[in-house]
């Protein structure tokens, strides 16, 4: 078995034999824990019969990991300077490929299907940039993409927002968009010591199993994200007020979205962060006649 990638001294070795430093722009923070990262591909739940798709692979901590759990993986790396040390590093691995592209532009699903065809069982597991961790999770969700879930390290922040339950202070609508989609559950949080160099802000891995279908039905997807979305607009907030200030023209409808609340069984006393995702689907629907 190779020299795990993942050690401070191997870290620093690879930096130096390719003359290379962090990026602070891309968000480059190594892992530099194997325990952490054998952790976080184990929620995975990966076999041979598996395939991994990978979002910033930096030097290949994760990735090899993940090549040996998985059949294949396919990892997407913007940083042109990295993909050198990658055909280094991972040179023991002949079950991964390496894309040179930025992930929120990437056609994803073409290049699971050159790249992974005959793999029924995909996962997205990645150590995120954290400065564009929500659209990066929200594209992969929103492209229905053939995956089974995704396993993310992210800032321990987003991940409470992530999979906050209503009633709490992190819930919102980034909770209520992702749980639309997925079954999010926080895994584990990850200390700060772990990387090189140590982020400012602690960590978290969170896993999102994909939904068979979203966990309410509704009239227009759309329709229904505006509307959550409108909700937490200004939090201490009622949810007439927040509806009547970000609907189109919601004043001078705030009879029809008093109207939609009672037909919804909701309380216009009420703050967005105490209605349930069934709620707004029922919600929106009601308004959905009004606002079209």
């Amino acid at each position: 078995m190779t020299k795990d990638i993942a050690t401070p001294i191997r870290t620093q070795e690879i930096m130096a034999k390719h003359g290379l430093t962090f990026k602070k722009s891309l968000g480059q923070n190594f892992l530099i824990d194997p325990n952490i990262l054998r952790k976080i591909v184990s929620q995975a739940g990966l076999t041979k019969e598996s395939a991994a798709i990978e979002i910033g692979p930096g030097i290949g901590a994760l990735t090899e990991h993940l090549a040996r759990d998985a059949g294949k993986v396919l990892a997407f790396e913007i940083d042109q300077r990295l993909l050198p040390v990658l055909a280094d590093t991972l040179s023991p691995y002949d079950n991964v490929k390496v894309i040179h592209s930025d992930i929120l532009k990437a056609d994803v699903e073409q290049a699971i299907q050159e790249e992974l065809a005959g793999f029924e069982d995909i996962m997205v597991v990645a150590n995120l940039p954290y400065y564009v961790t929500t659209p990066i999770i929200l594209k992969l969700l929103l492209e229905k993409l053939p995956i089974r879930g995704l396993v993310v390290m992210l800032q321990k922040e987003v991940a409470e927002r992530i999979t906050a339950k209503p009633g709490t202070k992190a819930y919102g609508s980034l909770s209520i968009a992702i749980q639309y989609y997925t079954e999010a559950e926080f895994a584990m949080t990850v200390p700060k010591s772990v990387f090189m160099p140590q982020p400012n802000v602690d960590s978290a891995v969170i896993r999102m199993i994909k939904r068979p279908d979203p966990i309410v039905q509704v009239i227009d997807e759309d329709f229904f994200f505006s509307v959550t979305r409108g909700s937490f607009v200004q939090r201490r907030k009622t949810i007439l007020n927040n509806l009547q200030s970000a609907m189109p023209n919601g004043k001078a409808k705030k009879e029809l979205i008093l109207q939609a609340l009672d037909e919804a069984g909701i309380d216009p006393t009420r703050r967005g962060e105490t209605l349930s995702i069934k709620e707004f689907g029922l919600l929106s629907d009601k308004l959905y006649p009004h606002f079209r």
